[in-house]
This record gives C-alpha cells, sequence and structure tokens, in this order.
C-alpha cells in the first residue's frame, strides 16, 4: 500500500470517527493505519539525519553522531 492510500485511508476512517461511526474492526485498521505512518515518517527522519553535517565555524563538516 503506498503512503498516498495509507493517508487517504486514515483521513476516511477519521471522518468516520467523528462521526462515530466506527466498528471495532475499522478502529483496529486505523491503529495498523497509523503505526504504519509513523514508522514512515521516523524512517524518513532518522535516514535525513544520518545524511546530516554540522559545518564548524572553521569550515570542517562533522556528521552527527547517534545516541
Amino acid at each position: 500500500m503506498k503512503m498516498d492510500e495509507v493517508i487517504a485511508r486514515i483521513n476516511v476512517l477519521a471522518k468516520k470517527a467523528k462521526a462515530g461511526t466506527l466498528t471495532p474492526e475499522e478502529l483496529q485498521e486505523r491503529d495498523q493505519l497509523r503505526r504504519i505512518y509513523m514508522d514512515s515518517v521516523k524512517a524518513n527522519l532518522i535516514g535525513q539525519l544520518e545524511n546530516t553535517y554540522i559545518v564548524q565555524p572553521d569550515g570542517t563538516k562533522k556528521k552527527l553522531k547517534r545516541k
């Protein structure tokens, strides 16, 4: 499932939840889709931070370290 489809389905379920008509199966699906979305965001952020360098005042570059 593409991320656009995941987001679209999350939005559909959110609108349905506001109306108060979610079934237990839909609640479970919503939780799974939210987990997929959050894991994707975390992976993208980690990938971006792994390729981030800090430029020192003397012009040298220092790679960020994992804590």
